[in-house]
């Protein structure tokens, strides 16, 4: 798939849009004035594979904290700011490396000049975050409701404010919790507008249900080449985030970190005579004991119909029989393995191929 073409926007020491590679943000879900509990949880995350971080903003006192926060992390840490500009000036001098705003909802004009002309100063960029529940009064009327024309025109509208004070480092999100609007409001900011798209789901419910919403809803933006970097947004721990972000990109052959693993298992059937949804489950589970190296296929299949044969192209796997499972090796057989053993064995073998 060919991605669109976007500006390329610094943030910290990586880049967001052009050529960077698709990154994947979350957000801590900490008190951020509890400064130990939210640099503990970025650390977290960034160990996990995040690359941006968002940490929410809603009083002095967190604005205050993010010094310390950015001083002893790694990953670029974004501020979440709504309705009072001065938070937005003090995270700017404190370090912040980029702002989440609107810039309609932070006051006058004079207030937005004092944001944007500090932002400028540190050459912090600005994410314009239009959320369907957030447009203008105006907006919704002249569009008789929410549609993604409104979403788009509300966006628009930020821009404007901002390219007014000759600023341009910015970065677009419209996000609902409706899939189908979702991808209509970003279907046609890209044809407006080449400014790099945040994109993701909002609201999208829990592991299950917005795991679901999620991966329709940016697979379906990825795979038509827009967007460049995303955020899962789940009812869940952070890191859960990180993973589901992870799987989409690696299914669209968007991401391929040096030590990535993609398990790939079958559904099972009538044929199969070992616990191999069991099995499934705890490999994914305990995959972060896997010391690879490089990118890793490990298939984890259910008889002879579905194993080595069809699953030739994974590095190791297993298919089941009568209470035992072969094991094989890019399609070739090596030996069987007793079914108590098949976790710990398929492991070890594992980690001698890294």
């Amino acid at each position: 798939m060919k991605r669109k073409k976007t500006k390329k926007i610094r943030v910290k020491d990586m880049f967001i849009g052009g050529d960077a590679p698709i990154s994947i943000q979350s957000m801590t879900k900490t008190d951020t004035r509890d400064i130990n509990a939210t640099i503990n949880q970025i650390k977290e995350l960034e160990e996990i594979g995040c690359d941006i971080v968002r940490v929410a903003i809603p009083n002095m006192e967190a604005a205050q904290a993010i010094k310390t926060i950015v001083q002893q992390t790694n990953i670029p840490i974004v501020a979440d700011i709504h309705f009072d500009y001065r938070l937005a000036l003090e995270v700017i001098k404190n370090g912040i490396h980029k702002l989440r705003i609107n810039p309609g909802n932070i006051g006058d004009f004079d207030r937005i000049e004092k944001v944007v002309n500090a932002a400028k100063e540190r050459n912090i960029p600005i994410r314009i975050g239009v959320n369907a529940g957030s447009i203008n009064s105006k907006i919704i009327k002249k569009y008789g409701g929410i549609s993604a024309q409104a979403m788009v025109d509300s966006a628009q509208e930020h821009i404007r404010i901002l390219e007014s004070l000759n600023f341009d480092q910015i970065i677009i999100s419209l996000k609902s919790s409706n899939v189908v609007l979702t991808i209509e409001a970003y279907e046609l900011m890209s044809k407006q507008s080449n400014y790099p798209l945040h994109i993701g789901i909002t609201e999208s419910g829990t592991k299950f249900s917005g795991t679901i919403k999620s991966s329709v809803g940016i697979g379906s933006l990825l795979s038509k080449g827009i967007g460049d970097t995303i955020r899962v947004s789940l009812t869940d721990k952070p890191i859960e985030e990180i993973i589901v972000g992870k799987e989409i990109l690696k299914s669209l052959n968007l991401r391929n970190d040096s030590n990535s693993i993609e398990i790939i298992s079958c559904p099972t059937c009538g044929r199969c005579q070992i616990d191999l949804i069991d099995i499934a489950k705890k490999l994914e589970k305990n995959r972060h004991i896997i010391k690879n190296q490089r990118p890793l296929k490990i298939a984890v299949m259910g008889c002879a119909v579905n194993g080595p044969g069809e699953a030739r192209e994974a590095d190791i796997g297993i298919a089941g029989g009568n209470g035992k499972a072969l094991l094989f090796k890019k399609g070739k057989i090596i030996r069987p393995i007793d079914e108590g053993n098949i976790l710990n064995e398929l492991i070890n073998e594992i980690n001698k191929l890294s």
